[in-house]
């Protein structure tokens, strides 16, 4: 029988889902108005100590240089930002807007001159928050969600390299030391550790598996059948003829 969800769970399962899928739904959009004008909008983009190019910083996420580019960041966005939305409701406009403008303002400071775009920094950020608040706070789930994503958006770990001329990964660095730092700084926030709950809950297992409905039993009293056996009134068939003395 399959569990079911009561009403608020449902309910924060449905809000958590809301922004993710709007922010999602604009970065396709944004894309397909390059597709409709035939225009290539990586001038939106940050180009570094430019200061014509610090809007930027709030346009450059929604800008993507062709289709692989963009489905390769659709899932990690859409379930990392879900994650936030959901175990840290309270705080996650707070830590997801903070990631987005810490990635943007630190590239327009300290990236190549080159234009940077894509969502790829918040991924990052996004991806190290709550990572390693999952650390801090021991919480499985957390790890768990970070961890799938790492498998589903492969080149996570390497992306923080300068291996490829194309990648930005001064976005993905720079968007991770931000997730980093606010993970510490939110240290306080967000769900309960999961190992702590494990630890509380052993004792009581451990006390079930140690019980044995003997132990109350009285140990001086021998059962009723060796009684019976002691006075002669049945034999195991099992147990050995008694040895009888000889007769005169």
């Amino acid at each position: 029988m399959s569990a079911k969800l009561d009403p608020e769970e449902k309910k924060r399962v449905y809000l958590s889902l809301v922004f993710p899928a709007l922010f999602l739904v604009l970065i396709w959009i944004i894309y397909g108005i390059g597709i409709y004008l035939q225009t290539d909008l990586s001038f939106l983009g940050i180009f570094p100590l430019n200061v014509k190019s610090l809007p930027g910083i709030l346009t450059s996420p929604f800008i993507h240089a062709d289709i692989r580019h963009l489905v390769n960041n659709s899932v990690p966005v859409f379930v990392l930002s879900w994650g936030l939305f959901y175990f840290y409701n309270k705080i996650a406009y707070k830590v997801f807007f903070l990631i987005y403008f810490m990635t943007g303002l630190w590239v327009w400071f300290g990236a190549r001159h080159a234009y940077h775009i894509g969502a790829s920094g918040i991924i990052y950020g996004l991806g190290a928050f709550i990572f390693f608040s999952g650390i801090i706070r021991k919480n499985i789930n957390l790890l768990a969600i970070s961890l799938l994503v790492t498998f589903l958006y492969g080149s996570m770990v390497w992306g923080i390299f300068p291996y490829k001329q194309e990648i930005s990964w001064e976005s993905h660095l720079l968007g991770g030391i931000a997730g980093f730092i606010l993970a510490i700084y939110f240290r306080n926030e967000g769900p309960a550790s999961t190992i702590d709950k494990w630890k509380q809950q052993e004792p009581e297992e451990d006390e079930e598996e140690n019980y044995h409905p003997d132990d109350s039993a009285p140990k001086d009293n021998p059962p009723v059948e060796e009684k019976k056996r002691r006075k002669g009134f049945f034999r195991d068939p099992f147990d050995p003829e008694p040895d009888m003395p000889d007769e005169p």
